[in-house]
């Protein structure tokens, strides 16, 4: 298999520290030609950067998480103290380098206790900073629908809705309005039905292949460490619904990837 795009990953993880150059080595020669490598506070984004100059066909996308906003290690909490307005002045720069793609990971999350006010004015500054660059986003949406979608509505960004977690109705009008759709690993779990009615209902040109690895490994692969060729998986998997074989998949979501991300 090969022309794998993943659309999704988190390399500056920890997970990989033992072995990462090794592995960003090895992803080539297992059919990868495209990552977006994604910051999550301030604190990995010179890493994201760094992997995106090293590897070519790495792209980053810089961003503050909402889940940054209470995680103790992140430079918004241990730098910042919660100042994610002084923090996302201090990125502004770094948006200026031809490595970054996309503004990412950005979005909501009700499944933890993170402020809501907050998260939702920290989202909202980061779309209005995306439309300001001209440059797409990476977002995250869990457990938050109602919010994203009303911000997503007011904004009208261009980019990937990562990990999509929402009802093939929604996918719709998202789609219309220009939104690419993410799918990794939990496509290929038991009791995916969502997942699936939302991959048979929507155009294929709006489907993008995604690991947010580390994590999120499919099946048969789940419970180990992700990788970028495990989307291998999630392509023979969607090939079922699509009637295509596994590499119609990939050729079809990499041109997605590189149309949604300018890449």
């Amino acid at each position: 298999m090969n022309n794998i795009f993943d659309t999704h990953a988190h390399y500056s993880s920890r997970q990989f520290d033992a072995d990462r150059a090794e592995l960003l080595t090895a992803l080539p020669a297992g059919g990868v030609v495209g990552v977006l490598e994604c910051a999550t506070h301030s604190g990995d984004a010179a890493q994201v950067l760094e992997l995106a100059h090293a590897a070519p066909y790495f792209h980053a996308a810089l961003g503050i998480h909402p889940e940054s906003l209470i995680e103790e290690d992140a430079a918004t909490v241990a730098v910042y103290h919660g100042d994610w307005r002084a923090e996302l002045a201090a990125m502004r720069p770094l948006f200026a380098d031809k490595a970054v793609a996309a503004v990412g990971e950005i979005g909501l999350d009700h499944h933890w206790p993170v402020p809501r006010q907050e998260q939702y004015d920290l989202f909202e500054a980061q779309l209005q900073l995306a439309k300001e660059l001209d440059l797409p986003v990476s977002v995250h949406d869990r457990e938050a629908h109602a919010e994203m979608y009303e911000l997503l509505r007011k904004y009208k960004p261009r980019g990937a809705l990562h990990c999509y977690s929402g009802s093939a109705d929604d996918a719709a009008w998202l789609v219309e309005q220009g939104m690419y759709l993410g799918f990794g690993g939990a496509v290929t779990y038991k009791g995916a039905k969502r997942a699936a009615r939302v991959l048979a209902a929507i155009p294929h040109d709006r489907a993008l292949l995604e690991t947010d690895c580390p994590y999120m490994a499919p099946e048969p692969m789940r419970g180990t460490r992700n990788d970028s060729r495990n989307i291998v998986h999630v392509a023979a998997y969607i090939g079922t619904l699509w009637d295509m074989d596994a590499q119609a998949v990939l050729d079809r979501t990499a041109a997605n990837a590189r149309a949604c991300f300018g890449v």
